[in-house]
């Protein structure tokens, strides 16, 4: 079996960073079952080259180092020489592939940790606990409890690394007078209403004594890095697993003006939704480093590399997309439309689904479904979720005409399908879903939109 040369992909081997990467490491299981043309198995393949730029496990490999007194982090280097006990905590859909990461790095110099993830495993030095996803759970309160009782009796030549990933809120449950259940139901009412990320997050910090920089001041005074998977639009790292471990700039003031717009206590019926102030003496954050390690620009720009190898023209048109995910689609559509032929544009964000009825489904699938309606011949719309779950088991699907034709061959409306938010069955029945599993990574969702050249066009490289 050979290797293909860097930027191709042969559905077998393919090369990134330096290494190749074989079929097993591949992200998109079905992709056989999928790629029934040269243009999806292009935007395929320009997928997988995303999902392999962010692999977890990749990056922390890459970016941490130890040579006996130092730590190392990209260009900043920590020195353990006079710490006592090293400890890591992780939290969030990355957590169980950055500990592994890391106890092959640091090995017998970790004393203890703790990773918490959807994801199970097993460490040697590190314990890996469950944390249920997309709502909290009473084993997410547990956890989180027990991360907060291994960090609080730290002292001052201890350290503690840090790994903090979307998926870390929900995980993050630690309420003071509400249950999980509760929170639960407030983040159902704000997911329902169309919520956007910014504004789930301002909540959900103040109604949890593990958020909004919590784990910072459990840590004090022990001297902490922490390595951050940014899974929000804009990269601000405060708002990713809702900011464990960075000062937050939000006040309760700013979360009750939340609660109100989105007429919380009604719409649950809790007469007190429990907010609580967050962390803001200076101090548990002055031994406090944060780092953004990964984010979606990681995968843009892999994926802008691999297109432009390929003969396209490439845009990256936006790092922050957001908003309503059927009207995300037309507008992606309608650019795509304008494009001249061989071009792709590229996006990553997270939109919102404002749900109108009981149907099952993620932003992603709604998207692509949405799409449909305006999707023209050569044209491909892909919208996938990174951590490989878009409210479902299907991390995204694949928008064309040949979508389009298998819908008419079953008799499927897609406007009705959309209507009842009912986009999981819409492409269960075609068959035009992406399976990935769960990637263990997890940096906001992806959207390729593809345009193929024109018949007889001398650049075609599909």
């Amino acid at each position: 079996m050979n290797a293909t040369a860097p930027g191709s992909f042969s559905g077998l081997l393919f090369w990134w960073r330096g290494r190749i990467i074989e079929l097993r490491d591949m992200k998109i299981q079905n992709t056989k079952i999928i790629a029934r043309d040269d243009a999806r198995r292009t935007v395929l393949a320009i997928a997988e080259t995303a999902l392999a730029a962010i692999d977890t496990h990749a990056a922390i490999r890459q970016f941490v180092s130890y040579d006996g007194i130092r730590l190392g982090v990209g260009g900043d280097f920590f020195s353990l020489e006079s710490i006592d006990k090293l400890y890591v905590v992780a939290i969030g859909k990355c957590s169980v592939d950055a500990a592994s990461a890391l106890e092959e790095i640091l090995g017998d110099r970790i004393h203890d940790g703790i990773a918490m993830d959807m994801n199970e495993g097993t460490l040697s030095r590190i314990r890996v606990v469950r944390g249920q996803h997309p709502m909290p759970t009473q084993e997410n309160v547990d956890a989180t409890k027990a991360i907060i009782e291994l960090l609080r009796p730290l002292k001052e030549n201890d350290f503690v690394l840090f790994v903090i990933s979307g998926g870390g809120s929900t995980f993050l449950c630690q309420p003071e007078e509400l249950t999980c259940v509760d929170e639960a139901n407030i983040l159902s009412c704000m997911f329902e209403s169309g919520a956007d990320i910014r504004d789930i997050n301002v909540v959900r910090k103040h109604i949890s004594l593990a958020r909004g920089g919590y784990l910072a001041k459990y840590a004090y005074p022990a001297r902490a890095v922490s390595l951050i998977f940014a899974d929000v639009p804009g990269d601000d790292i405060e708002f990713v697993a809702s900011g464990p471990t960075v000062k937050d700039t939000t006040t309760v003031a700013d979360a009750k003006t939340i609660a109100e717009k989105f007429n919380i206590a009604a719409r649950c019926n809790i007469a007190d939704i429990g907010l609580l102030e967050t962390p803001k003496e200076d101090k548990y954050f002055e031994k406090m480093t944060n780092i953004l390690l990964i984010s979606n620009s990681v995968a843009l720009d892999a994926m802008k590399k691999e297109g432009e190898k390929r003969g396209f023209f490439v845009e990256v048109r936006s790092k922050m997309l957001q908003g309503e995910a059927r009207d995300v689609a037309r507008d992606i559509v309608e650019a795509l439309h304008k494009a001249e032929p061989g071009t792709i544009h590229l996006y990553g964000g997270e939109t919102t689904v404002t749900v109108r009825k009981p149907g099952k489904g993620g932003r992603n699938l709604e998207m692509a479904l949405s799409a449909l309606r305006y999707i023209a011949p050569g044209e491909i719309v892909l919208p996938f979720a990174t951590d490989g779950r878009d409210n479902t088991d299907f991390a995204g699907a694949i928008c064309d005409m040949m979508t389009k034709e298998d819908a008419q061959k079953l008799e499927l409306d897609i406007d009705a399908f959309l209507e009842n938010n009912n986009s999981y069955d819409f492409f269960d029945r075609t068959g035009n879903y992406i399976m990935t599993g769960l990637t263990g990574s997890n940096v906001s969702d992806l959207i390729i939109a593809f345009k193929k050249y024109e018949k007889n066009t001398h650049k075609n490289k599909e």
